[in-house]
């Protein structure tokens, strides 16, 4: 009893889940639309058609059966007529074996043995009027009071109505009623009423709806299947070019539709094999271009680092022996050794860059504390905050959690951010916080300096971009700094953000997963921050918060 009562509950869930089901192949299936669609036209058409048929045959029945009744009533009625007025009777017996006969006549005139004769009212009493007689049974209420009126009020017509009989077995059919005047020698003006069932017609039309019926239904069922198989011909090579279009999209660029015939959907197929191969051509010349590049950048920052060494050698013993210089001289060996070190960081930040562009870059991933590496950064920026005024905090209620990371590149970001934080700080305090959940760890860099606007923050990660091109940098940096950050963060799967606001300073987030194949969901670290009183914008995974 318990599996049969699973076994119920099964299907009903499965009931319940077919409304979803269907709507879901309604969305994903062109074949399934179409055919849904042409079945439901159809068979809206169908219907409306064999409507039409019923309703026109079962007029056409009913009109045949009335006038058939009309002629069957009126011959029996003047049959009757004429025993009447044939007939001699003068007392009451033989008036009354008169309409006995009259309606033997009838009945067998009219193949009806639904007859009734009422002695039309109005009439003076008499005493050899035969009593009323009707044989329709429990249908006798079927002859109306209207019915009645009219053949009493016109004599010599016949007037007819449509009426429910009762059957035998307690049914019911449709039938007509026609009634008519007779005048009985002696006896006076009697009505005549004759019934006619309408089972035969009503049986017929129902045999012709069922027939219509089942036509219909298989009219439909061969309309859905041949639609089905058309349609399956149509969609079969549109299914083939949205998958082949799915495979170009997602980088095989040697796959072809295969081409057949000469019809439009061959056509589309040349057409989509040419658009491929003209794509194919031009995103092997621009990968072309793109290594011969990066080739290039590589090559020539390698093959600068030799004389740059050099130079770097003859600059130091010209740096360290500066104070024997005259004034001139001696400003030009400064000048000189910060400019070799500023080409010195650039050609490292090209190496990188190249690197990056190249896809050839590999981490060095190892349980690493970023409260140890905060630590270790703002201890070796901390005379650079000095010399600004800028105090430096560290805040970390919950970031004593170890993340899989490559320490390199990640005290790399630190060392940008905060760096960017002193330049740009105007000599106030910047906070570093760190924190973590369960599944990721954030460092944020909040300052309470210039800020940026909307504009200025679409580019901050731009290579070689500078919120303020005529303001001086104090840690000389190449531009490059944040592009390679973002580059940094995103290698590791994580988030670099940034939120900010002029006059209320901004907000770098870096967030990253905890292992090393995690995926990121929310950060620990809010953004904006908690303090900020304006700036709002949209945040972009992987980019920068604006």
């Amino acid at each position: 009893m318990v599996g049969r009562t699973g076994f119920n509950r099964g299907i009903w869930r499965d009931w319940r889940s077919w409304p979803a089901r269907v709507a879901g192949l309604w969305r994903s299936s062109l074949q399934f639309r179409t055919v849904t669609i042409t079945v439901a036209l159809s068979g809206v058409a169908i219907m409306v058609v064999g409507v039409y048929v019923s309703v026109s045959v079962g007029n056409d029945l009913f009109q045949s059966r009335l006038n058939q009744v009309l002629v069957e009533s009126n011959r029996a009625t003047t049959a009757a007529q004429g025993i009447f007025d044939a007939s001699d009777a003068a007392d009451r017996v033989e008036v009354q074996t008169l309409v006995g006969s009259a309606r033997t006549l009838i009945t067998a005139a009219s193949s009806s043995q639904l007859i009734a004769i009422f002695r039309a009212p109005g009439q003076d009493a008499s005493t050899v009027a035969p009593q009323d007689s009707s044989s329709f049974g429990a249908s006798t209420g079927v002859i109306t009071s209207d019915l009645r009126v009219q053949v009493q009020e016109n004599r010599g017509e016949q007037f007819w109505q449509s009426v429910t009989l009762a059957t035998d077995d307690g049914g019911q059919v449709p039938g007509i009623v026609v009634g008519s005047q007779l005048t009985v020698p002696v006896a006076g003006h009697y009505e005549l009423y004759i019934g006619y069932s309408l089972a035969d017609a009503e049986a017929t039309l129902g045999f012709v709806q069922r027939t219509l019926g089942i036509a219909g239904l298989v009219l439909v069922l061969l309309v859905g299947a041949v639609t089905w198989i058309v349609v399956r011909f149509v969609v079969t090579p549109i299914r083939v070019a949205a998958a082949t279009s799915q495979r170009l999209a997602s980088g095989d660029l040697g796959v072809r539709i295969p081409e057949k015939g000469e019809d439009v959907i061959a056509t589309l197929a040349r057409s989509f094999n040419g658009m491929a191969d003209s794509l194919q051509s031009q995103i092997k010349e621009l990968a072309d271009l793109s290594e011969v590049q990066q080739r290039f950048v590589s090559d020539v920052s390698h093959e600068l680092r030799t004389p740059l060494t050099t130079i770097r050698l003859a600059g130091d013993v010209l740096f360290d022996h500066r104070s024997t210089f005259p004034p001139a001289v001696e400003r030009t060996a400064e000048l000189l050794h910060a400019q070799v070190e500023r080409f010195e960081l650039l050609l490292s930040d090209l190496l990188e860059i190249s690197k990056y562009d190249a896809g050839s870059v590999q981490l060095e991933t190892e349980p690493t504390n970023l409260v140890h590496l905060a630590e270790d950064a703002i201890d070796g920026l901390r005379s650079l905050g000095d010399s600004k005024g800028t105090v430096l905090t560290l805040v970390a209620p919950g970031g004593h959690l170890d993340a899989d990371v490559d320490p390199r590149r990640i005290r790399r970001i630190m060392h940008n951010l905060i760096g960017n934080a002193i330049e740009h700080g105007e000599g106030k305090p910047i906070i570093v916080s760190v924190d973590s959940n369960e599944s990721a760890v954030a460092l944020s860099v909040r300052d309470y300096g210039l800020g940026m606007s909307q504009a200025e923050i679409a580019h901050v990660f731009d290579r070689f971009w500078r919120a303020d091109p005529s303001r001086k940098r104090t840690i000389g940096g190449t531009g490059l700094g944040l592009s390679i950050s973002l580059e940094d963060a995103a290698v590791h799967g994580g988030w670099l953000q940034v939120w900010s606001h002029p006059g209320e300073g901004s907000c770098f987030r870096l967030t990253l997963p905890r292992t090393a194949r995690g995926t990121l969901t929310s950060s620990p670290s809010p953004l904006p921050p908690a303090d900020a009183a304006g700036g709002t914008g949209r945040s972009e995974t992987g980019g920068h918060y604006a």
